[in-house]
């Protein structure tokens, strides 16, 4: 599996030699991880220096190299101006496809989303109707806001009453942006590895977002980081340690159901999706490849008692 590679310790050289990312301080080697088995680099530690061979080699096989304010949250994201073999012919299509068809794949998103936080309601002991209903009243673009209706009753019933989503808070809240920080560098990785352009959304449009795409294609996954928050607050972690991130980290390997039945770790799903996405805007059909329910969420529902 791909791996998402950290950098939280002040102090740190990173270069590249024959095909490894090396890891060096005060002149000696720290540790290395071949380039090909990198799915992302995300860098905390702000007295991180590096070559610009790492950039060039991690770009050219479209990995994301994240980069992290005090918060956990990303700040830069480096994305490769070459990758996929058709890129220019997507990029064409994806900024010709009307706005209809954007608001029918929004609907599938919104919907996705909303059905995912039942699943992951529902494996905590909740009862998922509620949410599977909205999921069925989300109609084009979303004009009713299906999805902050859905979002209200789903925080306050999975993290409390007291709890709101504040990026810049601590607790639940940094723990949750690191958590969708590796999952925006999977999906941006996807985006850029299947040819489309990440600044151009098909909700999300604020004209100082790099990455509006990729914040578009994330929503169905987002329960899933939260799934895992929850486990980590459970066990009494409320800050963002080494520990932490790297359970954070094995995000990519959690085992999704495809709609064809088969069984895939979300780096792989996530790749078919956005593929899906990129057939939309070329052929103007709807016919997302949208993940299905995780499958230690499904052995938990299904648990007697």
């Amino acid at each position: 599996m791909e791996r998402v590679v950290d950098i939280e310790t002040e102090g740190l050289f990173l270069a590249v030699h024959r095909g490894f990312l090396t890891v060096s301080a005060g002149g000696e080697e720290k540790g290395r991880v071949a380039l090909d088995d990198i799915g992302a680099l995300i860098v905390h530690a702000h007295g991180t220096a590096w070559s610009n061979s790492v950039m060039v080699r991690l770009s050219e096989r479209a990995v994301p190299i994240v980069v992290c304010g005090s918060n956990h949250a990303p700040v830069a994201c480096v994305w490769p101006i070459e990758g996929h073999y058709a890129q220019a012919a997507r990029m064409r299509a994806q900024l010709a496809a009307g706005r209809p068809l954007g608001k029918q794949i929004w609907r599938r998103i919104v919907s996705a989303k909303v059905r995912m936080q039942g699943t992951i309601f529902a494996a905590r002991g909740g009862e998922a109707g509620a949410f599977d209903l909205l999921a069925r009243k989300v109609r084009s673009g979303d004009p009713d806001n299906i999805e902050a209706q859905a979002a209200r009753r789903y925080w306050r019933a999975l993290f409390g009453a007291d709890f709101s989503r504040d990026r810049s808070a601590g607790g639940a809240n940094a723990l949750l942006n690191y958590g969708y920080t590796v999952l925006r560098a999977v999906v941006s990785r996807s985006v850029c590895a299947t040819g489309l352009h990440p600044t151009i959304g098909i909700f999300h449009s604020n004209r100082n977002n790099a990455f509006a795409l990729s914040d578009d294609l994330m929503e169905p996954y987002r329960p899933l980081v939260d799934q895992m928050v929850l486990e980590l607050l459970d066990e009494g972690h409320v800050e963002v340690t080494g520990d932490v991130k790297r359970r954070l980290a094995t995000l990519t390997t959690l085992d999704l159901q495809n709609p064809d039945g088969t069984v895939s770790p979300l780096s792989v799903q996530v790749q078919r999706f956005v593929h899906s996405v990129a057939t939309c805007f070329e052929t103007g059909r709807i016919d997302l490849a949208l993940p299905g329910s995780p499958l230690r969420a499904e052995a938990a529902v299904s648990e007697p008692g």
